[in-house]
């Protein structure tokens, strides 16, 4: 098929008379359980999925020529893939935070999505040692392997490559399958073989736990999944950032992502099920939540949404109305939260947060605070420690709304999947 693929690029090019390289006009679609060719993460840390001369950015969205980013991709590679990437991230190199990508024997090195002068070179050129075509590549800092590396995986052979030294240490993983593509987040590496992934040592290639899971459950925003997909496992330990999170009056919390949501009692059992299951109106894709009065209020795009908690939640009769008339700020919002035993609702849209007197009538949107520290915030919620605020992958607690708006130094980053939902993997 790449073949037929090929030659048919090659027999239109005579019509490009421009020079234009020619891209599948496929539509990609990632929860169709593609093999990826390649997976990075950038500098402030999105994953990269490339997919033939396609990209994925982040866990959700749909695919865009990958020229789009790397634009001098095109002028030495047309017809192909990439086949490894990563980023350098090793703060005493040179070429810190930079992007390397790996196409046939060439690499090519970008910073912040610029071509560096004189790329593309010859891998060997930049890696001795290293030959192409590569099958995948991951950044390995100290402490993580003896000292600051890069692993390069060619079929069975591994090779462990020293930035300092220049050294090539080849390695035997023997509980390793092929990787198609591998990358480190969140201090964890990944070996992608097909549309399942395994996570490894980078020391030994040992492999741990119940491997190989399912890549969509864990680094896509799909609404299926596969029957053997372990439903709990995968929405405590998704990478995929949550859209938002709750406490209600109780103590329960409740955290959605998609078209699932995690259940915590006060007891500490954690479960998982679908949206539509427990609030059949909403559907999917709740953009925030705020729990006042045994009420959970719940914000999709414009509409708010209003259950009554308990088993099953009753969906108040009259919703949903648009947030504006509710809460007297335009929607949609990215987050929104209510301290105990307080009235009111902190409401969060970009980098600017607003109070709503929740026994106000009419409710109106009050003093607005501008938010410094995040560019963007996926959730948010407010218990007995304090304000969580969530962004991408961890989250950060401030002692109170005031400090949250007001500080300029970030707390200490913790871990969603680990800190909020026991996850250790």
């Amino acid at each position: 098929m790449k073949l037929l693929t090929h030659m048919l690029c090659l027999a239109l090019a005579v019509t490009w008379a421009h020079g234009f390289p020619c891209h599948s006009a496929a539509k990609l679609d990632r929860c169709q359980g593609l093999e990826m060719d390649a997976v990075a993460v950038n500098e402030v840390g999105i994953p990269y999925f490339f997919k033939g001369d396609h990209l994925f950015k982040g866990f959700h969205g749909e695919a865009e020529l990958s020229n789009e980013t790397f634009a001098e991709l095109d002028d030495y590679h047309h017809l192909g893939h990439v086949d490894a990437a990563f980023r350098m991230h090793f703060e005493k190199s040179t070429d810190h935070d930079h992007m390397f990508f790996f196409l046939d024997h060439q690499v090519f090195s970008y910073y912040k999505h610029k071509l560096e002068d004189g790329y593309p070179k010859t891998i060997h050129d930049v890696f001795p040692g290293i030959h192409g075509p590569l099958d995948a590549a991951v950044e390995c800092p100290h402490p993580e392997c003896d000292e600051d590396s890069v692993i390069f995986f060619k079929g069975k052979e591994i090779f462990h490559y020293n930035v300092r030294t220049k050294a090539v240490d080849e390695k035997e993983f023997k509980d390793m399958p092929n990787c198609t593509s591998a990358f480190r987040f969140m201090e964890h590496f990944y070996c992608f073989h097909g549309h399942m992934f395994s996570k490894f040592d980078p020391k030994t290639g040992e492999v741990h736990g119940k491997y190989p899971k399912e890549a969509r459950d864990y680094f896509m925003r799909c609404s299926n999944f596969s029957a053997e997909s372990d439903h709990l496992d995968r929405e405590r330990c998704s990478r995929v950032h949550l859209d938002a999170i709750t406490s209600d009056d109780p103590g329960n919390m409740y955290a959605f992502r998609g078209h699932h949501f995690l259940r915590e009692d006060t007891n500490d059992t954690l479960t998982a099920d679908t949206i539509e299951s427990a609030f059949k109106e909403l559907h999917s894709e709740v953009d925030a939540v705020f729990s006042y009065q045994d009420h959970l209020y719940m914000i999709k795009d414009d509409e708010l949404y209003v259950y009554k908690t308990g088993e099953p939640h009753t969906h108040l009769e009259g919703y949903p109305k648009p947030v504006e008339a509710e809460l007297g700020i335009q929607g949609p919002i990215d987050a929104a939260f209510v301290c105990e035993d307080h009235h009111i609702a902190h409401i969060i849209k970009g980098q600017k947060m607003y109070d709503v007197d929740l026994k106000s009538s009419p409710r109106v949107a009050g003093i607005e605070r501008p938010i410094s520290l995040f560019s963007k915030i996926d959730a948010a919620m407010c218990d007995s420690e304090g304000v969580k605020v969530v962004v991408g992958n961890h989250f950060y607690v401030f002692a109170s709304p005031m400090i949250f708006s007001t500080a300029r130094i970030l707390p200490e980053q913790r871990r969603v999947s680990l800190e909020m939902f026991g996850c250790d993997h």
